[in-house]
């Protein structure tokens, strides 16, 4: 692996403050956890908030749309072309419904599910050959209220392993940058005991 690579990670969400901390908005807060842990700093810049950072020789550009989650697409699309960076050197984080809280769970590619922001990056890509980490949010509303269970907080028995989960999160990303998807598929997609 080049240890000049560029890596571009995108946390989805969306950026009004009335957002912070709900359910849909996690891929927001691993990123800001990743980018704390590296002590980067998040400025405003075109369509999203930027934090690059330098770890192992790695060039990192993390982003945070400010697009809103359905045009997330359009961020992605500008930083990859901007910074000149690979399809397979992207990493996107996002909620995933149709997963237990907190799990995890990293492929080198794939479709988008039910998830907007995932098809809005697949649709202005023009295909859908990019890494991507999925957390787990559970399915846990009656029928017909989706959106206002992804738009809401988590509970707080859930928080300690959302908590657990961010900092799995983070580490499987470090891992991805430095040694490869495999190795960080393997440790993002294995379950944890509770």
């Amino acid at each position: 692996m080049d240890d000049n690579r560029k890596f571009l990670i995108v946390g989805l969400g969306n950026a009004e403050a009335k957002y912070a901390g709900t359910r849909h908005n996690i891929g927001f807060e691993v990123v800001s956890a990743l980018a704390k842990r590296l002590d980067a700093t998040f400025e405003t810049g075109k369509l999203a908030y930027v934090a690059k950072v330098r770890h192992k020789g790695r060039q990192l550009i993390l982003i945070l749309p400010t697009t809103y989650m359905n045009l997330s697409g359009k961020a992605v699309k500008y930083w990859m072309g901007q910074e000149k960076i690979p399809a397979d050197s992207i990493m996107v984080v996002s909620d995933d419904i149709d997963l237990p809280v907190a799990e995890l769970k990293m492929k080198p590619k794939g479709g988008g599910g039910s998830h907007n922001g995932l098809g809005n990056i697949i649709e202005l890509l023009g295909h859908q050959n990019f890494p991507r980490l999925r957390f787990g949010i559970g399915k846990n509303y009656a029928q017909g209220y989706q959106v206002d269970y992804v738009l809401g907080k988590f509970e707080s028995a859930e928080r300690p392993a959302i908590d657990a989960g961010i900092e799995k999160a983070v580490d499987a990303i470090i891992t991805f940058i430095t040694i490869g998807i495999e190795k960080a598929m393997n440790q993002a997609n294995t379950k944890t005991e509770n």
